[in-house]
């Protein structure tokens, strides 16, 4: 292995003072509510609303702020992501009750969790696509209850109406206009005016993350979430203008992310190098893309696709392209990874916006141990029992025995209370 671009990257701790600030504007939300909310909407976003929650005026004047060619686009993306969350939920709907011993039936349900948040950024970009990711699967799911919440355009107390009309193409029923901490502690404890939910889910800065983190147990949430990543797996066969151009489409997202390349052949790597220095000349965003190509940036050359894949499941990135002669000899090796985009031609960015799986993915090692969101992130898998009488004439003895050898002798006699007594007229 030959690293020939080296990342200065760091996967950073999380700063003391960054946990002492959320904390205290979480403590200020949970103790003064609606008070708290709109102090830092007003003085982080300069957003002087009242109302948090959006009304349908509100909505109704986004439509005419935008043009219809993005509603279609819209509407597109939108209708690719449901039936790729519809076909999600039919590939585990299979609730189930089975005997596994005499007299005990046991069974599994799936059911949808009642209310939860998606949390759309704004900052630097209005990531209205976001919105889709986090709003649809959650309507798939049969979640009653779907809110929607976007920090306000700085210096106003609206939303971006592209971020307005994508929340209500997605269908959330509920939209507000509040963001950042304040927006986290409002929905994971309630205040006067909004409603608390059971799950936060969608992507935010270190502070949004941050405090995601620090109400976890009190709200669930979908993962703690860092910088976006790719990681491309090329050969010889690899197109380097294709390369280049993902690679920056990541690297622009922040002064943090990441874009790795890990090849088989020196001259498709050089040649990756030379053409994202020339695509940064004229691209809009290079103050970003260029300073984060440069500082976390990686080229490594291996010596075979197997040590490529040992290397990508290390990384275990976000998002994993691969841009190999055949994709079918390496696939099923890849294990770590958010999302896998296959071929030269599924690029990463058909998957943010348009070909209908989710952008909402794992980051800084998270893939090893979970997916991105999905359907099932709004549903919760649980388990039935059915005992008769016979069963627990045979089972109660060993439930009485083990609970004793652990010293809970509540349980052992809720366990003895059973035995050998006659059936009182329940369900059996």
């Amino acid at each position: 292995m030959e690293i020939l671009k080296k990342s200065l990257f760091k996967h950073m701790e999380i700063e003391k003072t960054l946990q002492t600030q959320v904390g205290e504007i979480l403590e200020e939300i949970r103790f003064n509510k609606d008070i708290g909310v709109k102090k830092y909407n007003l003085l982080f976003d300069k957003n002087p609303r009242e109302n948090f929650r959006v009304t349908r005026d509100e909505i109704v004047k986004a439509y005419k702020q935008v043009d219809m060619k993005f509603i279609e686009d819209l509407r597109i993306a939108a209708k690719n992501i449901e039936e790729f969350a519809k076909a999600q939920k039919n590939s585990f709907n299979n609730e189930f009750e089975k005997d596994i011993y005499p007299g005990v039936t046991l069974g599994q349900k799936h059911i949808p969790i009642e209310s939860a948040l998606a949390y759309v950024p704004g900052g630097s970009y209005p990531l209205f696509s976001t919105a889709l990711m986090l709003i649809i699967p959650a309507k798939i799911a049969g979640v009653k209850r779907i809110c929607a919440c976007s920090p306000a355009m700085k210096d106003s107390e609206y939303i971006n109406p592209k971020t307005l009309v994508a929340m209500d193409i997605a269908g959330a029923d509920e939209i507000y206009a509040v963001g950042g901490v304040q927006a986290i502690g409002a929905f994971a404890y309630g205040t006067d005016s909004i409603k608390p939910v059971d799950i936060i889910v969608g992507p935010g800065n270190k502070y949004v993350t941050e405090a995601k983190r620090q109400c976890y147990g009190k709200v669930g949430i979908d993962f703690v979430a860092g910088p976006s990543e790719v990681l491309i797996i090329a050969d010889e066969s690899a197109n380097p203008s294709y390369i280049a151009a993902d690679v920056l489409a990541q690297c622009e997202h922040d002064y943090n992310a990441r874009g790795i390349l890990i090849t088989t052949d020196k001259t498709l790597a050089k040649e990756v190098n030379k053409k994202v220095n020339e695509i940064l000349v004229d691209l809009p965003t290079k103050d970003i893309a260029s300073l984060s190509w440069n500082n976390n940036g990686e080229i490594i050359l291996v010596d075979n696709l197997q040590e490529a894949v040992k290397l990508s499941n290390k990384y275990a990135p976000e998002h994993l392209e691969l841009n190999v002669k055949n994709t079918d000899e390496i696939i099923d090796k890849l294990t770590n990874y958010g999302s896998l985009f296959i071929g030269q031609y599924s690029a990463e960015v058909f998957g943010d916006y348009v070909s209908g799986t989710n952008h909402t993915l794992p980051t800084l090692r998270a893939s090893r141990y979970t997916g991105g969101v999905w359907v099932g992130t709004f549903i919760k898998t649980c388990t039935t029992q059915r005992l008769s009488k016979g069963a627990v004439d045979l089972l109660a003895p060993v439930a009485y025995d083990l609970a004793m050898d652990e010293g809970l002798y509540a349980h052992a006699n809720a366990a003895k209370v059973r035995m050998n007594q006659e059936n009182g007229g329940v369900n059996e």
